[in-house]
């Protein structure tokens, strides 16, 4: 399965074997095993729940800044109610490989949905 636009690309392909995801943004790209792509869905979900339960309060032009850790992720939203980036921190608890990514404004947004997509349409 692939979705790509033009500055960002999603990919699942089983057959690669541990490294089966991979999500890509202007000139890089990572690979992520299926249950680190697991892990990064549920907490984007959960900072999705965390940005609708505060957005009737906010307003339009509002700065926010939400955070969320738990190993091995830090996701960071930073921006708008209705646009934000997002920035994260993987720290591998294999102590194999870490690495940073960034999801500027819009993509940030298009990414998060195709990714709840992706995952979603596996079950």
């Amino acid at each position: 399965m692939l979705k790509e636009q033009k500055r960002w690309r999603l990919f699942r392909d089983f057959k690669k074997g541990k490294f089966c995801f991979l999500i890509g943004v202007d000139n890089w790209s990572i690979e992520l095993q299926r249950s680190e792509f697991y892990s990064l869905y549920l907490l984007l979900r959960r900072l999705n729940s965390q940005l609708l339960s505060i957005s009737n309060e906010l307003m339009d032009e509002e700065s926010i800044t939400l955070e969320i850790e738990q190993l091995p992720w830090y996701i960071e939203l930073e921006g708008k109610k209705n646009e934000w980036s997002l920035r994260f921190v993987f720290e591998s608890q294999d102590q194999t490989r870490s690495f940073e990514m960034y999801w500027p404004i819009p993509i940030a947004q298009s990414l998060f949905y195709e990714i709840k997509k992706m995952w979603e349409s596996m079950d």
